[in-house]
């Protein structure tokens, strides 16, 4: 199913461009205020770092729920609960009370998993001969906003908002993503996903093919959030400044959204993806080695580690559209790759600490670091191949 009208169909694109800025600025843009935060409960660091792993664990458990709620409700619909689902997170996470922020910080993870598993799917739905050239724009919208959020957070909360106040106004997102979407609830509970059984969600993890997809989008997110958690504390033991780490570490958020200017156009021209995404993949290992040989040199390393990462995360949603051969294979597929990514994601961060702990040094995490990049590579290549998954238990007849 297409748009009809041009009107329509630019609501529709501007309504995927704002719920694709709200599943990334509600989660990163807390960052920068963390310390103060911790400051004012009196958490460890430990303690605060559940704020950044307990999402990640709402999303690996709530991604393969994502399209059965989308065969019963409808795509559209399911996406709609999962901005109210946000806005009520951030209005808890707001309170100011020390369980509520938890309590918060999870529900906004239950909201961005939905929202992560079904956008798409429904551009596979919508706009299915424009995959590439559209999961392109929605990361760059990602990108975009995950750096004006991290940029605009401290002076308003300086500005006399506090954190409480700073953290309510990302709300500002999710509510323009209500409003703009709302046109799109007139769409029949049969335009979801689709109805298939529950077979067909389970008959996605038995297919080699949508492993090797989970394995390259997976592995980008575990090395992707080993980076964002230790990259400031990697720089200083390098001997750059606090100030200096916290302004390279705001460089690596602009360059994850930079390739969502160009990597879907070259995409959506090529049948085989297999070089693109071995380029991609070792590009980032480059830059990982190049970070522990060479960290003089660390704001390219950053940049070219920033481009390799977003490059791969807008490679890895194509995949998922153009691999599938359903509207509803695809929001299964983006729930498994998704669970397995998150979960890997999860423990990322401590498992590479206590690696730091161990060795007193970063060049053995960098160095693993390096290694799954090079299988997250090999992955690349197996699933960039011009194939479609095709398994008896997601076809009916088959």
């Amino acid at each position: 199913m297409t748009t009809t009208t041009r009107p329509r169909g630019l609501l529709l694109l501007c309504g995927i461009l704002l719920i694709a800025a709200t599943l990334r600025v509600t989660f990163t843009a807390i960052a920068p205020l963390l310390d103060q935060l911790r400051h004012d409960y009196g958490l460890t660091t430990a303690q605060t770092g559940v704020l950044t792993t307990l999402p990640l664990i709402i999303f690996a458990l709530i991604s393969p729920l994502a399209a059965g709620i989308s065969r019963h409700l409808g795509t559209e619909r399911s996406l709609f609960c999962a901005m109210g689902i946000i806005c009520l997170g951030i209005g808890i996470r707001s309170a100011g009370n020390l369980a509520l922020l938890y309590t918060g910080t999870a529900i906004i993870g239950c909201g961005i998993a939905l929202g992560n598993v079904l956008l798409p799917a429904l551009i596979k739905q919508r706009f299915p001969d424009g995959v590439a050239r559209l999961t392109g724009n929605y990361s760059l919208a990602m990108g975009i906003a995950a750096a004006l959020g991290s940029l605009l957070i401290v002076p308003l909360a300086e500005a006399g908002a506090g954190w409480r106040g700073a953290f309510l106004a990302l709300m500002i997102f999710p509510l323009a993503a209500l409003l703009v979407w709302l046109p799109q609830l007139k769409q029949p509970v049969y335009a979801g996903v689709g109805r298939s059984s529950a077979l067909s969600q389970r008959g996605i993890w038995r297919h080699p093919l949508a492993w090797q997809i989970t394995f390259f989008l997976g592995l980008n997110s575990l090395i992707y959030y080993v980076v964002i958690a230790w990259l400031p504390a990697i720089l200083v033991s390098y001997g750059y400044s606090a100030a200096q780490a916290g302004s390279l570490h705001g460089l690596l958020q602009l360059a994850t959204a930079a390739p969502g200017l160009v990597i879907g156009l070259v995409l959506s021209r090529l049948n085989d993806q297999r070089g693109v995404a071995l380029l991609v993949g070792l590009l980032g290992v480059v830059s990982l080695l190049g970070l522990w040989l060479a960290p003089a040199l660390a704001s390219l390393w950053i940049v070219l580690y920033g481009f390799s990462s977003g490059a791969t995360m807008i490679l890895g949603l194509v995949f998922i559209g153009l691999r599938a051969s359903s509207a509803h294979q695809a929001a299964a597929l983006s729930g498994m790759a998704q669970a397995v990514g998150y979960l890997l994601a999860a423990f990322g961060p401590p498992l590479m600490g206590r690696l730091h702990d161990i060795t007193h040094s970063w060049a053995l995490a960098l160095l693993v670091c390096a290694l799954l990049g090079t299988l997250m590579a090999l992955s690349g290549m197996l699933a960039g191949r011009n194939r479609v998954i095709e398994h008896p238990a997601l076809n009916p007849r088959g």
